[in-house]
């Protein structure tokens, strides 16, 4: 029997779950011969007969296929040995949703999916309740704990296929996959309220199967957004303006001791620097709070900044005078917002806010709260996220409580402050502290759709006060948010950038990168901020520039590099950012690019006539949590390559007649080569150094002449300022034009010397280097757009 997919992509999904006091709904076969929920329409799946121990597969025509307990995809092995109350649901040619009931209810269930052994994997876990990190390994035992995606590489009969594993939502449940020391995957079925039981899940982890490991995310994530229609994909959302333009955080900066003087202080000296910040974040310190459990002038107790709790939506007296005037703060927010604007050319100004409003959430008693409603609860984490390392402020808040707001209250709560904020002058949100709704569920219907109610209405007030779907999520790495993110365009991608703590540049760099394979397509993954004047500044500022995300720094004012920011930011404040969220190359997926002590790590991306390649050294200087660093480095240095082909979809920027070979511009040596797509260029790198790399296609313009630009080369992205190519063929001029921005040095490839050059209709200079067919065109100070003609 044929069912087709738009069928099962529109049918609702189902989830075994009851109430302590509701009857238990069961799985079992219906009149029809189906399997199925009392006689609801269910996805078709197979089924194994528990009586003789003899399993048989009701869609032999389809590529999924599970025969005598082993389930493959085009001929390719995915799980073998598995038990007889797994179900299998295909979903499309190549995919299929896998599930698994039980004789017991529980608010948490975990069931054996089958082994894998021998297969280099890569997973995505959380290894604190806010973060995930990438773990790599060869068999279920390597999975952890809160795992939320993991990939298969195929066998080596299958060298060119991989397997994805995708634990979803389903109805009220949430799961997570984990192994276990005999090999075998599970999966865990949680609803995050003791009191919401669950006999299991049928469709609790999506499997997909592909022989591009990024097409094979991008169209699992198209089948799930169409299949649940609870998200978005990034490429749909409204991305707001910050991304485009240079910011500026005030948190390493001052920490909670932020204030108007010191703001203006740091913005500026990035403006007189050349650099200006033209979005700023006024992060946690502006807000209206107490702390009942920290005294004034009394030493600090651990833990207490994460107890404190928001007394009003309004900002504190550091921002607005007090009523007796004797303050030397600003007015009002509304005023010291308007006057940095004006002085320093802001075009946006976002504030940060906890999604409770406070780290320890509401008041219950303060007069500008009460309305909310809102009542102490004290966190309660799942196995899993205790199975890795315990957070200090989760620490905190379980200790202390947390006033979490009236969910029938959280819209009224949120447009509120943000309508308050609006009226201020601010123009969007950092909304942190994501995460702490999966420890507050009980009694609120459940994890999922406490969740969802939260996402929901944060969204719905974002959209309703501020113009730019201006909001940056934080905290929020669990499939709960990230499965109900319909509009959010911005997710933090990686742990906080610790600028005191050596061990964790590297971390921080490999982290956002994997992390990025899952999150970017429903997201720009966020990089976060980090100081331009510090040892491992050109590491971060280079994994920026390639990351395709927003460049913003941290820095104390008056402590910059600008040698570092002028090669990310233009003098008008724009960025050079490039069109996707960067990815580790195919040939870094499953290798540790931090512990294994030989690999280098490349994070490809694309602008919209170049392809660009970062590549970094993450070895020695950092062990990711959880793993004890037993790899001896043999030498200071690794070597590695780099080539055209590590940048995915590159034919986006080659074109149908390109002939197949690049220029490729070192950053780092100011070198220009030419190689073949599949060409390798050898690099070699200590601990914490890096290196990027423009990737221009060469093309045949009128019968000789072979061009390429390479764009400005005194920026790390060179090849984000060009924005498109044309040709000139007059009667007595054959030319090239760039169309571009911002000033410096262009640079091209080019196999002839030009006769002359213009630079906006006006003749310029220009340096040809015929050992490397490097062209050089200077573009003076202050010219933002530009025409470059190039003529033979």
């Amino acid at each position: 029997m044929m069912t087709t997919t738009s069928n099962l992509l529109t049918w609702p999904t189902t989830s075994l779950l009851q109430h302590t006091n509701r009857n238990r709904v069961r799985v079992g076969r219906t009149k029809d011969g189906h399997y199925g929920n009392g006689g609801s329409p269910l996805l078709l799946r197979t089924r194994y007969s528990s009586r003789n121990d003899q399993r048989f597969c009701m869609f032999l025509k389809t590529k999924p296929v599970v025969k005598d307990g082993v389930l493959s995809f085009n001929g390719t092995d995915a799980l073998k040995g598995i038990p007889d109350n797994v179900v299998l649901t295909p979903c499309s040619d190549s995919s299929a949703f896998l599930g698994a009931t039980s004789q017991d209810t529980s608010s948490r269930l975990v069931f054996k999916l089958g082994l894998i052994q021998e297969t280099r994997l890569l997973c995505l876990f959380r290894f604190k309740i806010w973060w995930s990190i990438p773990r790599f390994g060869n068999s279920a035992s390597d999975v952890p704990v809160e795992t939320q995606m993991l990939l298969l590489e195929a066998t080596p009969q299958h060298p060119e296929a991989y397997i994805l594993f995708l634990p979803i939502l389903d109805g009220h449940t949430r799961s997570s996959l984990q192994g276990n020391s005999a090999d075998e995957l599970q999966v865990c079925v949680e609803t995050g309220d003791p009191a919401l039981l669950a006999s299991g899940s049928l469709k609790a982890v999506f499997v997909n199967y592909g022989s591009n490991p990024f097409d094979l995310m991008k169209e699992s994530m198209k089948i799930l957004h169409k299949y649940t229609g609870t998200f978005a994909l990034r490429e749909s959302k409204q991305m707001p303006g910050i991304l485009d333009w240079f910011g500026w955080c005030t948190w390493d900066a001052f920490y909670h001791d932020v204030n108007p003087q010191g703001i203006e202080d740091g913005l500026s000296s990035l403006l007189k620097g050349g650099t200006p910040a033209r979005f700023l974040i006024i992060d946690d310190g502006w807000q209206d709070t107490t702390n009942e459990f920290q005294k004034e002038e009394e030493p600090l107790i651990e833990g207490s900044l994460f107890v404190a709790r928001l007394m009003s939506i309004r900002e504190n007296t550091k921002f607005r005078k007090a009523s007796n005037g004797a303050s030397r703060a600003p007015n009002s927010l509304k005023e010291f917002i308007s006057d940095i604007k004006s002085s320093f050319g802001l075009k946006y100004v976002y504030v940060w806010h906890a999604l409770m409003g406070y780290w320890g959430g509401l008041h219950p008693d303060a007069p500008g709260t009460q309305k909310y409603n809102p009542t102490l609860k004290f966190p309660v984490q799942s196995p899993g996220n205790l199975a890795h390392i315990r957070d200090g402020a989760m620490d905190s808040m379980e200790k202390y409580g947390v006033g979490t707001i009236d969910p029938a209250k959280i819209f009224e709560f949120y447009d509120d402050l943000h309508r308050y904020l609006a009226s201020q002058g601010v123009d969007g949100v950092k909304v942190d502290v994501q995460n702490i709704l999966e420890t507050i569920a009980t009694g609120s219907g459940g994890r999922v759709s406490l969740t969802k109610h939260f996402q929901q209405a944060l969204e719905k007030s974002i959209s309703r006060n501020f113009q730019d779907n201006s909001i940056i999520c934080c905290m929020g790495q669990s499939t709960d948010s990230i499965y109900n993110s319909k509009q959010s365009a911005i997710t933090r991608a990686s742990d906080d950038y610790y600028p005191e703590n050596p061990n964790t540049q590297t971390l921080h760099i490999a982290a956002v990168a994997y992390n990025s394979i899952f999150f970017g397509e429903v997201v720009v993954p966020d990089w976060d901020m980090f100081y331009s004047h510090h040892n491992a500044a050109e590491y971060h500022a280079i994994a920026r520039a390639v990351g395709g995300c927003g460049v913003y720094v941290s820095d104390k004012p008056g402590q910059h590099d600008f040698n570092i920011l002028r090669r990310l930011v233009l003098p008008d404040g724009s960025v050079l950012r490039a069109k996707y969220p960067g990815r580790p190359s195919r040939d870094c997926l499953f290798c540790d690019p931090v512990m294994d002590g030989k690999s280098l790590l490349k994070i490809w991306n694309l602008n919209k006539c170049t392809g660009v390649i970062g590549i970094f050294n993450c070895q020695g200087a950092g062990s990711w949590p959880g793993l004890k660093n037993s790899t001896q480095m043999s030498s200071p240095e690794i070597s590695g390559n780099i080539s055209p082909s590590d940048i995915e979809y590159f034919e986006e920027v080659s074109g149908k007649s390109w002939e197949g070979h690049c220029a490729v511009f070192s950053f780092n040596s100011a070198s220009l080569f030419r190689l073949a797509n599949h060409g390798k260029l050898d690099v070699t790198l200590g601990t914490l150094q890096c290196n990027i790399f423009t990737v221009s296609p060469i093309k045949v313009y009128g019968r000789k002449i072979e061009f390429a630009p390479v764009g400005l080369i005194n920026m790390y992205n060179s090849g984000g300022a060009v924005d498109a190519i044309e040709v000139i063929t007059t009667s007595s001029d054959f030319g090239i034009i760039i169309k571009g921005r911002g000033p410096g040095i262009f640079g091209a490839y080019s196999n002839a010397k030009p006769k002359y050059c213009s630079v906006n209709s006006k003749d310029e200079i220009f340096e040809f280097r015929i050992e490397d067919h490097l062209l050089t065109i200077p573009i003076s100070s202050g010219t933002n757009l530009w025409d470059i003609a190039v003529y033979y």
